[in-house]
């Protein structure tokens, strides 16, 4: 409407529900061909994640939560949950009481995206505040006892929604003074800090549920301590100015650059 070209996203958007439209046309009968058969979707952008919480800021947004109450104790288990295993709010939504193993210290994902399933693991001080709120917290909540998620909703009367989980979330972030990003914020700082204490990308796809590495190699890119450390060390005017530190018989820059 502006004049300007649709992004990828937006074209995307509008060209594939046609593909699926003329596939189930000709899967019914109702086409002789699919004339959409030849129509290529534009490549998908891949973006950096805006914010990158640090280790201190996670630490800062999981310590805003009132202790004293037991609102503020199911959302710290939520919350380190989040951190711990990168799950997606939607994943977190359909979890149930029987999804932690504590013997065994994982966490199975049933029908996740993609309609898989996939069991991961969850380290000792999740679990820690996972068990605190299911045995105090929890039981105290409830109303109706058919309910069976693993995090209630304060009423007691059912599970918390996906929007239910943003909205705890969130509060935590923007008092901590960060304006954007929600859930997934957990989802990106637990992935890019494992790869940057020496995770495999393999390992850290199987803990996203990636399909593809493609899409866990983004955090290769953001992961720029790891890099620096690597430029330091193998770079020859990084080594040369380790070995001059007062950088005065370094040599002046070429007027070519």
């Amino acid at each position: 409407s502006n004049g300007e070209a649709l992004t990828s996203r937006t074209q995307r958007t509008a060209v594939q529900p046609l593909q699926v439209w003329f596939r189930w046309m000709v899967q019914q009968h109702l086409l002789l061909a699919n004339p959409a058969a030849d129509l290529e979707l534009p490549r998908q952008e891949k973006r950096l994640p805006r914010t990158i919480l640090t280790v201190e800021q996670v630490e800062d947004v999981l310590n805003q939560c009132d202790l004293t109450t037991a609102q503020g104790i199911r959302d710290r288990a939520l919350l380190e949950l989040l951190w711990s295993t990168g799950i997606r709010r939607g994943e977190v939504a359909v979890l149930d009481i029987h999804s932690a193993d504590f013997g065994r210290q994982i966490l199975t994902i049933v029908q996740g995206k993609w309609k898989q399933d996939r069991v991961i693991p969850v380290g000792e001080r999740a679990l820690w505040w996972l068990e605190r709120y299911m045995l105090d917290v929890r039981p105290q909540i409830l109303v109706n006892p058919d309910c069976k998620a693993l995090f209630v909703a304060m009423d007691g009367l059912a599970g918390l929604t996906v929007a239910g989980i943003t909205r705890a979330v969130v509060q935590y972030l923007r008092a901590c003074g960060i304006d954007k990003g929600s859930c997934h914020l957990f989802r990106h700082a637990m992935a890019t800090q494992m790869l940057e204490n020496g995770a495999d990308l393999r390992w850290i796809q199987a803990m996203l549920g990636h399909r593809s590495v493609e899409s866990t190699q983004i955090y290769t890119h953001v992961s720029i301590r790891a890099l620096q450390a690597v430029h330091a060390s193998t770079h020859p005017a990084e080594q040369r100015a380790a070995a001059e530190p007062d950088g005065t018989d370094a040599p002046a820059a070429s007027p070519q650059g």
